[in-house]
């Protein structure tokens, strides 16, 4: 049994990591509302651009281009969304997991990570993945820059018609999105090339000057807009869940301050009646 010292030390231990993790409880609420309002903001362009990817050109010429093209599947890149510190609960492992597990079942293809978010570098790095890039800290601060950069190289990676290890067959995008303060879903998804044309398509439309010409000036647009839009989720989900685990470190921190508290009273009793009887017993023997 530990000494009342110990438990004394112990019970100050405790309630200082306690007060941290309440602060970064407190702080981590902030950034939700604070990322969420961004978030709520932009939603309607992101979901626009995930109808754009899911569905695909309604026209028989888009099947004519390289974004609509069967994939070698020779070298695919992914484009990974991970938190940028731990403390956040399941948050990193659970997207980490995901976005690994469809790396090791696109077998026979050549797979290169583009890592945004401190932790994903270091967890692929691990595992000898080949990571080329590597963005860090940008997911505290989400920028429309960052994404529009990560577009532009992966439009110049997947067009590329040189040293196919720099190409791109296949572009992926493994995010987290944002469902309730709760509830988070790691999602992995294709953003090239889209799906082909097929005669139920729900709509046909007309574009000017040419469907051709369409794809090439917008297709960088919606990359970078679902890429933006998967960012600021991703930065919401990794606060929300921060948020959550913090609330219920602070409340197991309060349980065992409480149970040591509860021991160290008993001893302390127990040591002032020891104490009593020895008088008591001393004052009979005289």
């Amino acid at each position: 049994m530990p000494s009342m010292k110990a438990l004394k030390r112990r019970i100050t231990s405790v309630s200082n990591t306690q007060q941290i993790m309440k602060a970064m409880n407190l702080v981590a609420a902030s950034k939700v509302q604070k990322y969420k309002t961004k978030m709520e903001a932009i939603r309607p362009m992101f979901d626009e651009a995930k109808d754009f990817m899911s569905q695909g050109i309604a026209n028989e010429l888009a099947a004519e281009s390289i974004y609509f093209k069967e994939p070698a599947k020779k070298n695919s890149v992914y484009v990974v969304m991970s938190g940028e510190r731990s403390l956040c609960g399941g948050y990193n492992a659970n997207i980490l997991k995901a976005a690994l597990a469809k790396i090791e079942d696109n077998k026979g293809s050549n797979s290169q990570i583009i890592a945004v978010g401190a932790t994903c570098k270091d967890y692929f790095v691990k595992r000898k993945k080949a990571v080329i890039s590597s963005y860090d800290g940008v997911l505290e601060n989400v920028s429309y820059e960052v994404a529009e950069d990560i577009a532009q190289r992966l439009i110049a990676m997947y067009i590329a018609d040189t040293d196919w290890l720099n190409r791109a067959d296949e572009i992926f995008i493994a995010y987290t999105q944002f469902e309730t303060l709760l509830s988070h879903t790691p999602r992995v998804l294709r953003l090239l090339p889209f799906e082909s044309y097929t005669a139920d398509s729900p709509k046909e439309i007309i574009y000017e000057p040419n469907v051709h010409t369409y794809l090439k000036k917008s297709i960088p647009v919606y990359l970078a807009m679902f890429i933006y839009g998967a960012m600021v989720e991703a930065s919401v989900c990794e606060q929300a869940s921060r948020m959550t685990s913090m609330d219920s470190a602070t409340r197991n921190a309060g349980e065992i301050v409480d149970n040591l508290t509860l021991q160290y009273n008993r001893q302390r009793q127990g040591a002032i009646t020891q104490e009593i009887s020895e008088i008591v017993g001393g004052a009979n023997a005289i």
